[in-house]
């Protein structure tokens, strides 16, 4: 982190002439390990922050100017706005994201004082399905309590920045990208119910083991992604159960109520949206109650059913991450692999043993290449903390 840190001050000089002032950030990015597509079902999770993720330099400025720099965008140069200037549902590519939250912020009364120069840097590969877009949220959260002292906990960091993507940015998402960045623990994964947001966290001890992220480098905007048509598909399929059952989600079942009422919905897809969201609540307690007990063979096994079931009944794998992962399943040290985040392209999270990593590398990669016809990448990571200021 220092390194970046230093590289980050001095290309804020370059282009905002000098540092006085500037203090630099740090949000992480995430990987969801079990409960996908749930976290707008009334469901669990089980996420994770890591050690890459977002980097922002950043100082207040003496007028209500906005001066945002990505070291990821360089062609873009400097964009500038005001804090007079906010329209939510505004396209205007990376920098809707750190004005959503500005936004966000000032809908709650916390109005900015003066405008801000920001330069940010990101390690988490873009379109992967990490969650850069709500690093990048809980990050200016995190600036703005810092430079105008305003009282919110990470809790509220989270709340503000799905608010913001909701509200600002137009996309449908749940809590739980930027509650896990937002509470990250080092070593730790979030055990979250997203119907009340009562969390725990479980200590994820991968000893002789390591966590490797597939980048399929198919780029997906969860915005543009068929993500808002399976949430559609599943609210649905919830109001028809619930004439024949009392549930205020479908999060509340067990796989055995479903079994008995699933006929009401009577739409074959639809049924199956909505089993996999019972299904996976399911396995993410099974999940949590294994790593719990140890057991990571049980909870490898839980992670390759939820792929299957994304594929099967949630449909939102494709060739690229399905191929990511039935490679991976083919390698022997892997103890369990699945796709993580919305899906349509974005990543797999694999479990591996750490003799294994250089074979699982060359073979998944290799395999992928002549199948796909282009490169994946392969991020081998830590479970880190929440957002810091270096």
């Amino acid at each position: 982190m220092d390194t970046i840190k230093k590289k980050m001050l001095h290309r804020f000089r370059e282009v905002f002439g000098d540092d006085q002032g500037v203090k630099v950030f740090f949000a992480p990015g995430r990987v969801n390990l079990i409960g996908e597509h749930t976290d707008y079902n009334g469901g669990h999770v089980f996420p994770c922050a890591l050690t890459i993720g977002t980097y922002g330099a950043a100082r207040k400025r003496s007028d209500r100017k906005l001066c945002f720099y990505s070291m990821n965008f360089e062609e873009k140069g400097m964009i500038s706005s005001s804090i007079d200037e906010f329209h939510p549902g505004e396209k205007v590519g990376w920098t809707a994201y750190p004005k959503g939250v500005m936004w966000a912020f000032a809908q709650r009364g916390m109005e900015m004082s003066c405008g801000m120069d920001l330069l940010l840097f990101g390690n988490i590969p873009n379109g992967s399905g990490l969650s850069s877009s709500a690093s990048v949220e809980v990050l200016t959260g995190d600036i703005l309590r810092e430079f105008y002292g305003f009282e919110v906990s990470n809790k509220d960091l989270a709340l503000i920045g799905q608010y913001s993507e909701n509200t600002y940015n137009l996309v449908n998402c749940g809590i739980m990208d930027q509650f896990a960045i937002a509470m990250g623990k080092k070593d730790h994964a979030i055990f979250l119910d997203t119907a009340d947001l009562s969390y725990e966290y479980a200590p994820v001890q991968l000893k002789g083991m390591k966590l490797v992220i597939s980048c399929s480098n198919k780029k997906r905007g969860l915005g543009d992604s068929k993500y808002n048509e399976r949430r559609s598909e599943c609210e649905t399929a919830l109001a028809r159960l619930q004439k024949v059952v009392n549930i205020g989600s479908l999060g509340e079942l067990t796989e055995e109520e479903f079994e008995k009422y699933k006929d009401a919905i009577g739409d074959e897809v639809l049924i199956r949206r909505a089993r996999h969201a019972v299904t996976e609540n399911r396995r993410t307690l099974q999940a949590v109650s294994a790593l719990k007990a140890g057991e990571l063979e049980k909870f490898g096994h839980l992670m390759n059913a939820s792929h299957r079931s994304l594929k099967e009944d949630y449909e939102v794998t494709g060739k690229e991450l399905d191929t990511l992962v039935e490679e991976a399943w083919k390698i022997p040290g892997v103890i369990g692999s699945r796709m993580t985040g919305a899906g349509f392209g974005g990543c797999s999270v694999s479990i591996v043993k750490e003799e294994a990593v250089p074979s699982f590398i060359e073979n998944v990669g290799g395999a992928y290449r002549r199948r796909i016809g282009y490169n994946a990448d392969f991020y081998v990571v830590e479970i880190g903390d929440g957002p810091v200021i270096l």
